[in-house]
């Protein structure tokens, strides 16, 4: 558990980062993933991804990402090549993530730790981090347990998904002993049943469901993998009219209570804010991924009203792809 020395430390000097100055046009510079994927390396670490790989038009490699088990394939040799994690597997339908933008998420949190400890992050099992919906996939736990040492906790309602993380921890003695999975058994609740009266995070991180159906889920999957084709094509140097296929299941996966809640994300992270509140005093950071812009402000509103001293907005990009995540503390 954190010093009580630490915590004041970290409220006394952890200031606000000005989410108007923040612009990245790439990754993180700590982030591994830079680049092109170079698959050979990653199938010489794991010989599973061989098969998957083939040339793309410009004569290098790639992987078919429509398919959902070279994704699989592809994070399982991510995994073993960087962060020494020899065994991962996922239910089939559940979410397999990106791997670069997950890790992104962890190294901007760094980042904010660095600013209450005179600019160096912290590492070590000294600082506890919280994962709310880990997921069968436990990526976050994962990343940051091995890039920083951090001890994590993942939470999750599922419990399959708690189950599945629980026997990746088990199989990867890299993991062991930074990583342990609780199940969240209150739909009512996000913290409460999860965080103990003598537990202490200086940081809790959230991907939240996005989506408030799994019809809107599904309609945006089809968006992306339509912008996929289309690229493809492009690059191809051929010209685009039309979807070539529709895809029955979502490229990385996903369950209900993976994608999707009533009143989506809006309404998840308001809960998550107002029950916050409650855990002011044993929590130095809460933070979540935000997927809508324009939900940022209402957010912020919120944590205005419920007294918040500093809120945080950071913008990240994988490419052309935009997300951001904010965080607060009381």
């Amino acid at each position: 558990m954190v010093s009580k020395k630490t915590v004041e430390k970290h409220r006394a000097k952890i200031s606000t980062i000005n989410a108007t100055k923040v612009s990245l046009s790439k990754l993180h510079a700590r982030n591994l993933h830079q680049g092109r994927y170079d698959l050979s390396a990653l199938s010489q670490r794991s010989p599973s991804l061989k098969p998957f790989i083939k040339k793309n038009v410009e004569g290098g490699q790639t992987i078919n990402f429509n398919d959902p088990k070279a994704v699989l394939s592809l994070n399982q040799a991510l995994l073993a090549y960087y962060y020494n994690v020899d065994l991962w597997l996922i239910p089939e339908g559940y979410l397999c993530p990106p791997i670069p933008g997950r890790a992104d998420y962890i190294h901007h949190l760094a980042d904010l730790l660095a600013v209450a400890n005179n600019s160096e992050v912290p590492r070590g099992k000294q600082v506890r981090v919280l994962d709310i919906g880990c997921g069968a996939n436990c990526i976050y736990p994962i990343i940051g347990s091995q890039a920083y040492g951090w001890q994590f906790v993942g939470a999750d309602i599922d419990s399959v998904a708690v189950n599945c993380a629980k026997n990746i921890v088990k199989s990867n003695a890299s993991l062991k002993n930074n990583i342990k999975l609780v199940q969240q058994r209150d739909v009512d609740f996000i913290f409460k049943g999860v965080i103990k009266s003598d537990e202490y995070f200086d940081l809790t991180m959230c991907n939240p469901p996005f989506y408030e159906s799994m019809q809107q889920a599904q309609e945006a999957n089809q968006r992306k993998q339509n912008n996929l084709i289309k690229s493809q094509i492009k690059r191809a140097g051929r010209s685009y009219h039309k979807p070539l296929h529709q895809e029955k299941e979502r490229n990385f996966g996903g369950q209900n209570t993976e994608l999707c809640c009533p009143g989506g994300e809006l309404k998840f992270v308001s809960s998550m804010i107002e029950e916050s509140v409650l855990f002011k005093d044993q929590v130095t950071w809460f933070s979540s991924l935000i997927s809508k812009q324009e939900n940022v402000p209402k957010l912020e509103e919120l944590l205005k009203r419920l007294g918040a001293k500093d809120v945080s907005v950071i913008n990240m990009a994988q490419g052309n792809k935009m997300s951001r995540f904010i965080a607060w503390k009381f």
